[in-house]
């Protein structure tokens, strides 16, 4: 039995209360569910600005009656400190999802991106401390690395940040230090490198290469790849993130508390591997993929060249053991993007946003 497989066991013995916020998001939505069927009582926060409601219907839709009983959900703001200070009564843990993602989005309207990942995230810290929660528990990111070459990417050694995005994400990692000298808040980060999955918004701009390119596959429209698609990444399937997540806000370990961990398949992805694996995956459902070729395009501002993740201190601090190689999270999560994206209606609007990474 896994560490993971124990804190499920004892969380099913034991009900906590959970903090989500940006629950109706992509990962937000995939721990609400993976909560609740724990059995867990489960508070969400989201403003819907990134999030969509569908997405807390289909976790309803997922579940039993009496484990969606245990969500209630607060459509409100982290920029709000009112509104953070009411989701964050009575809740034993934090799992802060809630953010303005992309790389472009940032350098477009830097000012947006600050307020909701620093200001919103400085009123969630606020909020917590005042609670006096057990653990807060954050989505760092992978761009916190920014311009360091080093392979693979181990958290004690970082570069440059190279978009406004990224410096948002490495603020959060300065505060959350800060509050637990300070105030002895017990926090730690996750940091994510291209998580993918169920849910994942097509037509959003964070880490949404894989939908957007299937849905344009799907649609016949042509697939654009930034660069000469030698580009790697380390696709992460959504369900090591929500494994990293239960670990962090459970771990007994002195040694990993107040830490930032790298959530990751510890794997490197190039995208023209990604698009021809995609393809293979697609041709028997669409035969009009069999020849299909990507086409590529300039690099894009503020990416960075190569990302894979050393899991090594997650292994060892938390117990953290991915589940699923991109490979088989690919396959895992397709059923769930083919389904949503094969009517007439879908295709004609997904297909106009061409994929980038």
């Amino acid at each position: 039995m896994t560490v993971y497989d124990e804190i499920c066991c004892d969380l099913r013995r034991e009900q906590k209360t959970w903090l989500i916020t940006g629950v109706a998001g992509f990962i937000g939505s995939n721990l609400l569910e993976s909560l609740l069927r724990l059995d867990q009582k489960v508070v969400g926060l989201d403003n819907l600005a990134t999030g969509y409601e569908r997405n807390l219907e289909e976790v309803e839709a997922a579940v039993q009656p009496s484990q969606f009983a245990r969500f209630t959900f607060i459509r409100g703001d982290i920029c709000d400190l009112n509104d953070c200070e009411r989701a964050c009564a009575g809740v034993d843990y934090v799992l802060h999802q809630a953010a303005l993602g992309s790389v472009p989005r940032s350098l477009s309207d830097p000012i947006a991106t600050n307020a909701a990942n620093v200001t919103g995230f400085l009123n969630m810290l606020v909020a917590s401390r005042d609670a006096k929660v057990r653990r807060f528990v954050y989505a760092a990111s992978s761009s916190t690395y920014g311009d360091h070459p080093g392979l693979p990417k181990v958290e004690t050694i970082i570069g440059r940040q190279l978009s406004p995005y990224a410096v948002t994400k490495y603020v959060n990692e300065l505060y959350a230090d800060v509050f637990a000298r300070c105030y002895g808040l017990e926090s730690i980060g996750l940091r994510y490198f291209n998580v993918f999955g169920p849910r994942q918004d097509p037509e959003g701009a964070y880490a949404a290469v894989i939908p957007k390119w299937i849905a344009a596959m799907i649609a016949g429209d042509p697939v654009f790849i930034n660069g000469d698609g030698n580009t790697s990444r380390d696709f992460c399937y959504v369900d090591n993130a929500i494994q990293a997540n239960l670990l962090a806000a459970t771990t007994e370990k002195a040694d990993a508390v107040n830490g930032v961990f790298n959530v990751a398949a510890g794997d490197r992805t190039t995208l023209n591997d990604l698009y021809y694996e995609l393809r293979r995956l697609l041709t028997p459902g669409f035969l009009h993929l069999s020849a299909a070729e990507p086409q590529y395009r300039d690099f894009r501002a503020g990416d960075v060249r190569h990302s894979q993740a050393d899991i090594s201190k997650g292994k060892q601090l938390l117990g953290y053991s991915p589940q699923h190689k991109v490979a088989q999270g690919l396959e895992k999560a397709l059923p769930w993007y083919v389904a949503r994206k094969t009517t007439a209606s879908d295709l004609s609007t997904l297909s106009k946003s061409v994929p980038s990474i």
